[in-house]
């Protein structure tokens, strides 16, 4: 059986794996909520993956459809990837894999990353967040940049900027460097900075953040994922966005802070440095090595001086014409598949 041929008038159905808008801010509802007049969203679940009808796979982080809390759990999705893979070959279903980080942030099992190598291979088409992401060779690549959350924000108050508050908000897990904010917590409270952390930590973590909280008085936690009014609102509150993950590629996290006009401290790299030179070296800080006091202090003397630009330049990062760029690309997608 072959899939039919995808016109410039025919909308396409399109499988993304990923879970329904759930009233949070996430990745998926700018997709959704951005997706072309001819483009038709599908949400991911294995019974559609393997028996539903669309004309485009595609993966996001691909290898969170192979994890699970047991072995025999995961030993199921392998063997369901397989099969898709299969599905998709045979019925030349073309694979769009969005690349959200170089590498997964936790290294898997042996069978996870022959099984990553394996969807990799079948990637009919790679879209990257920025210019500077390498991918290997073979399979074309479209850049879509990373849109704003401007207009998703609007409807939601500000709070008034708290002078020297510097915040680290989204997921906290190891790779993200929290715990080296919260060594440096008390250089900085001796000038006058406040810490703050906001979301969702794993156990270990979620114990150490509310310990310097307990003993340092300038550090304070909200241990929780925050609904969108009250993210806002802890966004717009803060002087400065502190990102010190140990390697950034591309964050989400870097463009909502963006959107609420709040400038980020971030890691030096290819991809943050393409960003500064983006939206402005008022808004997008790098750092070079490991984040430290001194680093912090100057990124909030910058802020302070007069004469920055009022707003951080997102132009081009609005999700209708993000839609219409991905729906370009799976067309280019379709029509590679056909050949």
């Amino acid at each position: 059986m072959i899939a039919p041929v995808v016109d410039s008038r025919t909308r396409i159905r399109v499988l993304h794996s990923l879970a329904p808008p759930d009233g949070t801010t996430k990745y998926v509802n700018q997709i959704t909520e951005g997706a072309a007049d001819d483009v038709t969203v599908r949400y991911f679940s294995w019974r559609e993956a393997l028996s539903g009808r669309y004309d485009v796979l595609h993966l996001h982080w691909p290898e969170l459809l192979l994890r699970g809390r047991s072995a025999r759990i995961r030993l199921a999705k392998r063997l369901c990837m397989r099969l898709l893979l299969l599905r998709t070959r045979l019925l030349r279903i073309p694979i769009v894999r969005t690349v959200h980080n170089l590498d997964p942030h936790e290294r898997g099992s042996r069978a996870e990353q022959r099984l990553l190598a394996a969807i990799q291979s079948r990637t009919s088409l790679f879209i990257r967040l920025n210019p500077t992401t390498e991918l290997p060779g073979g399979a074309p690549v479209e850049s879509i940049l990373h849109g704003h959350y401007r207009d998703r924000f609007a409807a939601h108050p500000r709070e008034s900027r708290r002078t020297d508050r510097v915040l680290y908000f989204g997921i906290i897990r190891p790779y993200k460097g929290v715990d080296r904010l919260l060594e440096i917590a008390p250089e900085l409270g001796a000038a006058g900075i406040e810490v703050r952390i906001v979301g969702s930590p794993t156990p270990e973590l979620r114990d150490e953040v509310r310990q310097r909280a307990d003993e340092l008085a300038n550090v304070s936690a909200r241990l929780a994922f925050v609904a969108d009014a009250e993210l806002v609102a802890e966004v717009s509150a803060a002087d400065l966005v502190v990102l010190p993950y140990r390697e950034l590629h591309n964050s989400g996290v870097a463009l909502v802070a963006l959107s609420l006009d709040r400038p980020v401290l971030v890691p030096d790299g290819p991809s943050t440095r393409a960003l500064r030179d983006e939206v402005g070296s008022d808004w997008v800080i790098p750092y070079e090595g490991e984040l430290g006091p001194e680093q912090v202090i100057r990124a909030l003397d910058l802020v302070h001086r007069p004469g920055r630009s009022p707003r951080p330049a997102l132009e081009g990062r609005d999700w209708a014409s993000i839609g219409e760029a991905h729906s370009a690309a799976y067309r280019r997608a379709i029509e590679g598949a056909e050949r």
